[in-house]
């Protein structure tokens, strides 16, 4: 068994799509294997900015000799049948066999396929994955590049190694052949260096300041970061998809600690973090008490001789005037009232059917100041959750939104306390986004929870109003976000109210939808939710929560099971019978027999009890009420006939079932509970 190497050297890969890139080379690759009948023990990739390389690990010598059968057309058909066969199989009449088939005689062709040695293979694969590369954005070059036809890859593909043990795999693509040769670092070691094989590619390569192992690079990074920072006292804010892109950078990562002027502390930390990392990729850092320190980690890629002083200098300089640059929008934006950019809003379209983002600031403000009137937000003012839905798209218009939108509603929440706004309003404000994600923080302030709230209600009717619902995997305003936000703020603040005094159906089916999603991680059963949404009329979804954990831990008992079981036997008989009424007569006019009389008589008593846990919202009592049928429905069922040849036995006894069903639907439709 042998190891291929395969390298592509090109111009600099952009970061972001190293990781992609390794994944399509091993799935071409893989591809190409497969349909050569080849099988490797592994397949490890790597990216660098300036290569792409990939080892399969113990490939046999040659592919294994395979024979294809081709069935035929029957003995007797036509020549042209025949001859259209031959040709498709490349083989004469002589070598065809002829074999009986379902009693008609059919012909055959048998090819026997030799094996074919696997370098052989390789050099037609490696064209061909070069060709067919899917890069999100690839260019041509060179004087080929006048024709469409010419090889695109990310960037000039400058060389290929392709080694299947220590012997080149000859090949050719857009006049780059494949050899042993590689380069290393660009400043320590830029001259050529020859590969033995792939056994020696990653320390060779080593040997010449290329670390090749991306997961290596990243680890130097997220360790150096750190003691970079441990070193100066302070402690690194960690940031993985900063440390990928440095990675994605370096070939040969060195972080490097520096300071910049304290005096740019008074800008906003977020802002100061924002900047670093966006625009040069620099890690920051919080002191002793938490605070943003005025230090970042830097990543090089060399090995400085004066311990990375002058590095460490340049980079300082470059983000002072970044810094700089923020500072001034930051003083700029302040010098405006949020009052005062209001009326830029209406300049703004919100969308082309639902008008601008001042109409859209208007709904808000009116349903902010709604859920606290109607104390829907326990302890929400209405004037401050009004005033602060009014200011809180504000900073859409100020200079540091416009260089970092992700800082909307931060902004605002800064420059409102700097303006004198009570601090509930600005709080709302820079929260009033949140929870924006999975694992994001929910807001529990009275004021931020009312405009927050009113904010992702007003953005779903408005669309499902205009017919501008999530359709299949896309949707373009993240309404399923915005329903999970929702979700999150009424579950964790429990706010009791009913949805359909906002939404109409469609949005409730959403909700209902969203809430299945929400809920499987925390292990409730969709089946669940759907059986007391059911019952309709139950949109108070803390309410509705608490009675959907109820009936998952009832249904979980032995009695709950057995109920289950009885409920549906009872449920399909009035089906079959077209029994759809769920009313019981007054009276019946023959005698019960005692199993039947023991199952009236539980009813009696579980009923009543179970609405009144119902009303009380004891859903575990209502549960518990529900349990005591279970032994006279099971006893009912083995010692009764429904259907009696006496007609009002069998209509008091479908009555009976009707009842039974009745009493079950008053906490949930069990005919939607799996098993």
């Amino acid at each position: 068994m042998t190891d291929f190497l395969l390298e592509l050297r090109s111009e600099e890969i952009p970061a972001r799509m190293q990781d992609k890139a390794r994944e399509d080379l091993a799935r071409l690759f893989a591809a190409e294997r497969d349909k050569a009948g080849l099988k490797a023990a592994e397949l490890v990739t790597y990216a660098t900015p300036r290569r792409l390389a990939l080892i399969a690990r113990d490939l046999p010598a040659e592919t294994a000799a395979v024979s294809e059968e081709l069935k035929g057309p029957p003995a007797g058909a036509p020549d042209a049948a025949v001859e259209g066969f031959l040709r498709k199989a490349g083989l004469t009449r002589d070598a065809l066999q002829t074999r009986e088939v379902k009693g008609r005689a059919t012909l055959f062709a048998v090819i026997d396929k030799p094996g074919r040695a696997t370098a052989d293979v390789l050099a037609e694969a490696i064209p061909a994955i070069i060709r067919a590369f899917p890069w999100p954005k690839s260019m041509r070059w060179g004087d080929a590049s006048i024709s469409t036809e010419s090889l695109r890859w990310v960037r000039p593909l400058q060389g290929i190694i392709a080694l299947f043990g220590e012997d080149v795999v000859p090949c050719a693509i857009a006049g780059v052949e494949s050899g042993a040769a590689t380069v290393g670092h660009r400043f320590h070691h830029p001259g050529v260096i020859t590969i033995g094989s792939a056994a020696d590619y990653v320390e060779k390569l080593r040997a010449c300041h290329v670390i090749v192992d991306q997961n290596e690079r990243r680890a130097t990074i997220a360790l150096g970061a750190k003691l970079a920072a441990n070193m100066a006292g302070l402690t690194l804010i960690e940031d993985e998809g900063l440390v990928t892109e440095n990675a994605g950078l370096t070939e040969w990562p060195v972080p490097l600690l520096g300071r910049f002027d304290e005096a740019f502390l008074d800008v906003p930390p977020e802002v100061i973090q924002l900047t670093a990392r966006v625009n040069q990729k620099y890690f920051v850092c919080r002191d002793a008490g938490g605070k943003l320190a005025n230090a970042f980690v830097c990543t090089a890629n060399i090995d400085a001789s004066d311990g990375g002083e002058r590095i460490v200098e340049g980079n300082r300089k470059v983000l002072a005037a970044r810094l700089a640059d923020a500072r001034f929008f930051y003083e700029t934006d302040l010098k405006t009232k949020l009052d005062d950019l209001r009326p830029k809003l209406e300049k703004i379209v919100f969308h082309e059917k639902l008008g601008t983002v001042a109409d859209k600031v208007d709904r808000v403000a009116k349903l902010a100041r709604w859920l606290a009137e109607e104390g829907i937000v326990k302890g929400a003012d209405s004037d401050l959750a009004e005033r602060a839905a009014r200011l809180a798209k504000a900073d859409l218009v100020t200079g540091m939104v416009g260089e970092f939108p992700e800082l909307q509603g931060l902004m605002g929440g800064y420059y409102a306390a700097a303006q004198g706004e009570p601090a509930e309003v600005a709080e709302a404000i820079r929260d009033h986004y949140k929870p924006v994600g999975q694992g994001d923080d929910v807001p529990t302030a009275p004021v931020t929870v009312a405009v927050s709230l009113a904010d992702k209600l007003d953005s779903i009717t408005q669309f499902f109003g205009a017919d501008l619902k999530p359709s299949g995997s896309k949707d373009p305003f993240a309404l399923r976000r915005s329903a999970l936000g929702i979700l999150a703020l009424i579950l964790d603040n429990g706010l009791r109210f009913s949805l359909s005094r906002i939404a109409n159906g469609d949005v409730l089916d959403f909700f209902a939808d969203r809430l299945k999603v929400q809920q499987r991680e925390a292990g409730v059963r969709h089946d669940l939710i759907d059986a007391v949404f059911a019952l309709g009329g139950e949109d108070d979804l803390v309410r509705l929560l608490a009675r959907v954990k109820a009936l998952q831990s009832f249904v979980g008992t032995e009695d709950g099971a057995n109920l289950l079981a009885g409920y549906k036997r009872a449920a399909n008989i009035l089906k079959k019978e077209g029994y759809l009424a769920d009313a019981a007569p007054s009276a019946a006019d023959y005698d019960r027999e005692p199993a039947e009389a023991a199952l009236v008589a539980a009813l009696d008593a579980a009923e009543p009890a179970s609405a009144n846990a119902i009303a009380n919202e004891d859903f575990e009592a209502a549960m518990a009420a529900l349990a005591t049928l279970r032994a006279p429905i099971d006893s009912f069922f083995d010692q009764v006939t429904v259907n009696d040849a006496d007609s009002n036995k069998r209509a008091g006894r479908l009555a009976l079932l009707a009842r039974v069903r009745a009493a079950v639907h008053g906490v949930a439709d069990f005919s939607r509970i799996e098993g």
